[in-house]
This record gives C-alpha cells, structure tokens and sequence, in this order.
C-alpha cells in the first residue's frame, strides 16, 4: 500500500518465556496496525524453529528460527525464568545479529539476554525490580535503574516486569505515529495511556516491606490515610509509642527504608493520583498531599519526575478527569 511504512517486530522465543512479555507488546503492535498507514509486521522466532513452552505451561509455536529471520526494525526480547537459564546459542546470536536491529527492547528480566551478549555495557537501562541488584552485580558495565517501569537510551529501550512492557510498546508506537494512535489502542485494551516511564515500578507501599509490629504498621496505614498531617519523625514516633530514635532505627530496620523517604513516595503518590483523577486546582493538591505549597510540590515532582506538576497534569490525566 503506497505510503505505508512497514516496521517488522522480531520477538525471540524461548523456553521458560514470560508469554505475556512477548504477547503483550505483540497485541499493541498489531492493535496499531488496524489504523490505516500503519503496518507493523510481527514476527517470531526460536533459536531452531521449534516450538517453546512459556514459564506458564503455554506452548508457543514460532514463526521460524532465529537463522532465517528477517533483519527486523524493532527486536524484542521479553523475560521469564527461562532468560535466567545460560541460552549460549541465543545470546552468540543476540550478540551477532541484534545490532542491526534500529530498536532493541528487552521486558522484565529479557535485559538479562542482552548483558550477556554485552548489548547494555555502558546503557542506563532497567529490568524487574527482584533482579536489579543481580543486573547490576553481574554486569558492572551496565547502568541499573531499579525505578523506573522503561527506560530509553538512544536505539536501546528496556522496561520492568510484564505489563511495563504493554506501556513501552505503547510509547514505542506513539513515537512511530503520534499520540491519538496511542491512545486508541491503550483504549480498546483496556489499559490508561498515562504511565510515564520514569513512573515508579511500584508504590511506596509495595516497595517498602511491612513491618513487622504492629504499632509501625500502624503508623505506615495511617501514613497513606493522612499525607496532609504532621508526618515528621517526632510525631509519628509519639503514634507508635517510641522514642524517635528507636522509633527510625526501628522502621528502617522492618521497612528497608527511612520514615522520610517513605513520607516522600506516599505525598508523590498521593499527588500524583489527585492531577490524573481530579480537576481539583494545584494550589489544594499541595494541600492535601501534605507539600503546603505549590511550589514545594513543584520541587518533589521535578526531583523525582522530571516534570513539574501542570505538565504531568497535561499529559496523563485520564479522559474521564478531563471532562
């Protein structure tokens, strides 16, 4: 069809794949290419041609092996249990052939693949939060990011567990052909296009583990229930009946973080919630999520997202908010 330009999506298969890492992304390429002018042409393939059997029990049949794939524009290589396992024939073909690709993109621990092809040394790039640390250990060459659920850096893109790689195609396909595509495609499956990708993996309350006794995880539930309060250590030490010494040694040592630290990610959250659901003015916003000030919003957003809260409000309020 005159005008259209075709990109093929190469996704590796493997045993022990993570299928929705690689189904996922599919569904929104081809999602995109039901528009007219867009085509993308998905392909599979394994390292002999052969089917492979996803961590689920899932029988994956490929569209060829890896020898006769075609030189894709965009080469995609998702995780599972089975990237942790040595796949030498993948990664001497990884390592061989995945330069020619004009986009690399791994999901969730599919990073792992590319390290060992040395395909990251010297990249800023992310993984599933479980196997950041090992990411990094493993390939101090590579630049770990554990917060982010995608990162871009140059030709490179790589994304956290599962469904952050269903946001990375999505702002992969809005790099291709705009944002309104996008948005329709995230629409007919039923996801909001509004994740940035230095969005945090996970919110403070998962991130941080819960404590133990019960007047810290108290004082955590009450935390999230009251972002707008007096949340320094003196006051929520006098909450769990402790000294604040005892009390910040004490949730530190449950949580794997310090009360503050925790404070900031609920107030972000909380804030962040607030511009994507609610029309509800700057100015109140801060307020409620315990800032004060818009301006000391804008400097916690900026800190922690790049973006100060009227451009974040621009790009991921949901439709519905926006009415």
């Amino acid at each position: 069809m005159a005008g259209v330009i075709q990109r093929t999506v190469l996704v590796v298969l493997f045993d022990g794949v993570q299928s929705l890492d690689a189904t996922g992304p599919m569904e929104v390429f081809a999602g995109a290419s039901r528009a007219p002018g867009v085509s993308y042409d998905l392909r599979t393939a394994s390292c002999d041609g052969g089917p492979v059997r996803a961590s689920s029990g899932l029988t994956l049949m490929p569209d060829s092996s890896l020898a006769e794939a075609p030189v894709p524009h965009t080469l995609l290589v998702p995780g599972g249990h089975g990237s942790r396992a040595a796949h030498p024939e993948l990664t001497d073909w990884l390592r061989a052939h995945a330069t020619r690709a004009e986009r690399l993109v791994s999901v969730c621990t599919g990073a792992l693949l590319l390290a060992r092809a040395g395909l990251l040394d010297g990249h800023r790039v992310t993984t599933h939060w479980a196997f950041c640390e090992q990411l990094a250990r493993d390939f101090p060459d590579v630049r770990v990011d554990p917060d982010p659920i995608f990162v871009r850096d140059g030709r490179l893109a790589t994304s956290a567990g599962v469904t952050a790689g269903i946001d990375l195609a999505l702002a992969l396909v809005e790099e291709d052909h705009g944002r309104d595509l996008a948005l329709t495609v995230a629409r007919h499956l039923v996801v909001f296009l509004r994740r940035p990708g230095n969005q945090a993996q996970f919110s403070a309350q998962l991130s941080a583990q819960t404590a133990q006794r019960e007047p810290l995880r108290e004082v955590q539930h009450w935390i999230t229930q009251h972002p707008d309060a007096d949340l320094a250590v003196e006051a929520l030490a006098a909450r769990a009946r402790l000294s604040p010494r005892h009390f910040a040694r004490a949730f530190r040592a449950e949580t794997g973080t310090t009360p503050g630290r925790y404070v900031d990610r609920v107030r972000l959250e909380h804030a962040r919630r607030l511009l994507e659901d609610t029309s509800e003015p700057v100015e109140r916003i801060a307020r409620a999520s315990g800032y004060g000030t818009p301006e000391a919003m804008r400097r916690a957003f900026v800190k922690a997202l790049a973006t100060a809260p009227a451009e974040y409000r621009r790009r991921f309020r949901t439709p519905m908010s926006a009415t």
